[in-house]
């Protein structure tokens, strides 16, 4: 997830005014702010692979992906965290909170790339977050150490469908 870099809680007006000068990202979990670690190289291998693969899908679709620059806004959560790809289909939305537009609201899909050090997270508190914005519809986690994908699609009656898929031939349909 990350290393903690404060030793007293700020505000989220704090946090990206901070954010914006820093030269490294830090994620903002209601007060706290985490540090970013880098990844392993099977972790950036993985996060490039996907990102073109499914950009190269979404050619003349109105989704575009993203990488993890984008930051996401969790309001109710009161999060700013980045994923590892985000896609936003139409325009983006730009949290209101942040003047400098930097920080989107409305991605429809998350994929995050499974590290040791992240994977608990991803799974439960970040997933639980993920699921209050409304536009959001498709959860992808990524094994980086074995072949497998985990994929959750939000049902209309707002149920989670989960689609494991496993193996060097396995496909995933985002």
């Amino acid at each position: 997830m990350g290393l903690p870099v404060e030793k007293h809680r700020i505000t989220a007006d704090e946090y990206l005014r901070r954010e914006y000068e820093s030269p490294i990202r830090h994620e903002f979990h209601d007060g706290d702010v985490l540090a970013m670690a880098g990844g392993s190289p099977e972790h950036s291998l993985i996060v490039s692979n996907f990102n073109r693969v499914l950009g190269n899908s979404l050619i003349g679709n109105p989704c575009r992906v993203y990488d993890s620059n984008l930051k996401v806004g969790i309001a109710r959560a009161r999060r700013f965290v980045y994923p590892d790809i985000s896609v936003i289909c139409g325009p983006a939305i730009f949290d209101p909170v942040d003047p400098t537009r930097q920080t989107v609201i409305n991605p429809r899909v998350v994929v995050e790339v499974l590290s040791p050090s992240t994977e608990t997270y991803d799974r439960s508190g970040k997933f639980d977050q993920y699921r209050e914005l409304p536009s959001f519809e498709e959860y992808i986690l990524v094994s980086q150490d074995r072949a497998s994908v985990e994929a959750f699609f939000r049902q209309r009656n707002g149920t989670w469908l989960f689609t494991p898929s496993a193996g060097l031939e396995a496909v995933v349909k985002v």
